[in-house]
């Protein structure tokens, strides 16, 4: 009894072309797709199996989906006079309904159930003029890669990094000044909490109660305020200085 039709559309459909040079592996795609609504198993074998490596080599297609399969070509030494006789063959069956161990299914397959398509390989070497174009398009991208390195370590760092010394003298003149008028805030405001304090003790001895007031409230907050502000921006520039400095 004759076998079933292939139910698999394969891209290519008759030859797996491989394109040299072969001292380093070769691989070639090949794209299976089952356009009916049942899954399809598959299996990918050849005549040269040492030859070859594939992935996957076996597995289930969706129905409906695609899968690609990688046929990779270990390094040989090429004769170009030698035609190749290597041949792969797709094999495939529709899977069961309810399909449990897929290599069960291969060995129980009765022989009208398979389907087959076959494919043979064709070793092609790159012309001359391909040839020197890709080398002198390695050239080129060599060359490039080779300018961009001796280029990047004049780029700047970041924008900061433009600034003279002029400047960053004046900035450190200029945090030196903060830090003077910090100290003679911290100690107006040492003077102003002293005389607070005494102003409250008579007044507690006068009245006999703690007294407060916003005008006092705001003496006392005053000082902190212009503290915490200034702490603020010695704080940013001291950031601007550290990053400057690495």
């Amino acid at each position: 009894m004759a076998r079933a039709e292939q139910v698999l559309v394969l891209e290519p459909q008759h030859e797996l072309k491989f394109r040299g040079p072969f001292t380093d592996v070769v691989t070639a795609y090949l794209k299976l797709t089952n356009p009916t609504e049942r899954n399809v198993c598959f299996k990918v074998k050849t005549t040269a199996p040492r030859r070859y490596c594939v992935r996957p080599n076996s597995g289930v297609i969706y129905a409906g989906t695609s899968i690609n399969v990688s046929v990779m070509l270990q390094p040989f030494d090429y004769d170009p006079n030698e035609k190749s006789k290597h041949k792969f063959m797709v094999q495939s069956m529709l899977a069961p309904y309810d399909m449990t161990d897929m290599e069960g299914v291969w060995k129980e397959a009765k022989p009208e159930e398979l389907m087959d398509s076959k494919l043979r390989c064709a070793f092609e070497m790159p012309l001359e003029n391909d040839q020197t174009h890709e080398s002198e398009s390695t050239k080129i991208v060599s060359s490039s890669a080779s300018s961009v390195k001796t280029e990047h370590p004049s780029l700047p760092k970041s924008s900061s990094s433009s600034l003279d010394d002029a400047e960053v003298k004046k900035i450190m003149e200029e945090c030196k000044q903060l830090q003077m008028e910090v100290q003679r805030l911290r100690e107006e405001n040492k003077q102003i909490r002293r005389r607070m304090m005494d102003l409250r003790k008579r007044k507690m001895t006068a009245v006999g109660a703690p007294y407060s007031s916003p005008v006092t409230t705001m003496m006392e907050e005053g000082p902190f305020s212009s503290i915490l502000a200034l702490s603020v921006l010695f704080f940013v520039i001291g950031v601007i200085i550290g990053k400057l400095v690495i």
